[in-house]
């Protein structure tokens, strides 16, 4: 099996929205992102349940079904960080636009390509487009915290492709048939 990354996944982690109060009057939180082995962490903003982070995070990505998390804590400096709530970044509608590879060439900037709503499979709080800008596919995200009594993430997603990644469309079959046995 073919150990390469399909790609890269760049997480632009922008703010937080009404995040809850960890501390007396408000809370340290910060952001940790984790995708198979890979642990990603953002600096802590103090005092703040509305935070803005503006900070990127890149995780390969081998299998687009694993789920990437994000747990949001409050960061304590004398006992242990508290648990802020938590969500999965579904990634599942990104990848399947991105296999759209070169038919995306002719829309214009700014062209929406996929809308996809909210639901219970997903931890959307609003609709979220899928984009084509300036050579790039991204989505943004608002996305609902889970396991917390109130919270918001807002991020957006951006695809790489570098030497040494497989690449989404090499992973699909090519020239019409099945699949292959070694």
């Amino acid at each position: 099996m073919d150990q390469r990354p399909l790609g890269l996944l760049t997480i632009h982690v922008k703010r937080g929205i009404n995040l809850a109060i960890r501390d007396a009057r408000s809370s340290d939180p910060y952001i940790v992102i984790t995708v198979a082995d890979q642990t990603l962490k953002t600096r802590v903003v103090k005092r703040n349940c509305n935070p803005i982070w503006n900070e990127e995070m890149t995780v390969a990505i081998k299998d687009p079904n694993v789920p990437i998390r994000l747990t949001v804590f409050d960061w304590d400096k004398f006992t242990g960080d508290d648990k802020m709530g938590d969500a999965n970044i579904d990634i599942q509608p990104y990848i399947e636009a991105l296999k759209m590879g070169m038919d995306l060439l002719r829309l214009p900037n700014g062209c929406a390509i996929k809308r996809v709503q909210p639901s219970r499979h997903n931890c959307l709080s609003d609709e979220s487009s899928i984009v084509w800008n300036n050579g790039k596919i991204t989505q943004d995200m608002i996305l609902r915290l889970n396991n917390v009594e109130c919270g918001e993430i807002e991020i957006m997603l951006e695809w790489h492709e570098g030497a040494g990644c497989r690449g989404v469309t090499s992973s699909s079959s090519k020239g019409g048939g099945g699949s292959s046995s070694t």
